[in-house]
């Protein structure tokens, strides 16, 4: 499959398309070059191939890989690491806390992945190799990975999208690579829309998340879905205003006992004359409406759910 080659998106920043799919400009991961090079996000298991065919081409032999980093669990961003950790056997893998467990014994993950995506699950992302535990770092809030003299990647825990989730800041480049705490921007739709899946998106945490990002004055954001934004301030104040939007709505729907992804659909759908249908298409699989409808009714029914005691 012929598609763009990885391109420097920083000073010793490369964005890799991993392909999601077979769509371009969908899922990204980004090497931080220097003497302990470092891999942020591996793309799911589909993905593993176009990776490492990158990594080789940018000059990484199976010694030369420090460290593998996923914002968080999910497959699209880490269903690779078993594999890729494999290729390189000298490299720790750098995971939340809360996701940790899941490297390592992905049974539980895999069996909820099988029953919310069914065959798409094979088809699409595949499905998650374990890492062996003694491979894996717990990265804590504020702790940084070293990439060479004067140049670290700072972890900065930003739940909301999902419990496990960090993004990490480059002090040389300044780009914060945000996974998807702020949302999904696909270069081929153009429009920013928030990430709130199941089981565990949370309005408060997910905006407290961009606040913590703004605070840290990055240069850029570095998307997962897709690609390196350049004015951080406007996103995340972007991604602010049309997470609060699709919550308000959410709740409304929900207060009114209106279907939530039919109630969210009408209002944020962008329309066809907008955006080609093919984009439509990869839009929906990767953030879908009801994906997202899902994960605010859910957020609703617990947060109104009477505290026990």
């Amino acid at each position: 499959m012929s598609h763009a080659p990885p391109r420097s998106i920083g000073p010793g920043v490369v964005e890799i398309d991993t392909l999601l799919g077979g769509w371009q400009r969908v899922t990204a991961g980004y090497l931080i070059e220097g003497p302990a090079p470092v891999l942020v996000e591996t793309g799911s298991q589909t993905s593993v191939p176009v990776v490492l065919e990158a990594l080789a081409g940018l000059g990484l032999g199976p010694e030369d890989l420090a460290g593998v980093v996923v914002t968080h669990i999910h497959l699209d961003h880490a269903g690779g690491v078993g594999n890729v950790a494999d290729a390189f056997p000298r490299a720790t893998v750098y995971v939340h806390e809360k996701g940790a467990r899941h490297l390592a014994d992905p049974s539980r993950l895999v069996d909820s992945a099988a029953r919310v995506y069914g065959p798409l699950l094979d088809s699409l992302y595949g499905r998650l190799d374990p890492t062996p535990v003694e491979r894996i770092h717990v990265l804590d809030d504020g702790e940084e990975i070293e990439i060479g003299p004067g140049r670290s990647l700072t972890a900065v825990d930003s739940p909301g999208h999902a419990k496990h989730h960090v993004g990490l800041h480059d002090s040389e480049s300044g780009i914060l690579f945000v996974g998807d705490a702020v949302g999904v921007r696909l270069p081929d739709v153009g429009v920013l829309r928030p990430s709130t899946p199941p089981p565990d998106f949370d309005l408060d945490q997910a905006l407290h998340s961009l606040q913590r990002f703004a605070e840290r004055s990055p240069s850029g954001l570095a998307l997962a879905h897709y690609g390196l934004l350049a004015d951080p301030a406007d996103v995340l104040g972007e991604a602010e205003g049309t997470l609060r939007q699709w919550a308000e709505t959410a709740e409304a729907a929900y207060r009114a006992g209106e279907d939530i992804a039919e109630v969210l659909a009408r209002r944020f759908d962008p329309g066809p004359g907008v955006v080609a249908h093919e984009h439509l298409e990869k839009f929906e699989v990767m953030n879908g409406v009801h994906s997202n409808a899902a994960g605010l009714h859910r957020w609703l029914e617990t947060r109104d759910r009477p505290k026990a005691g």
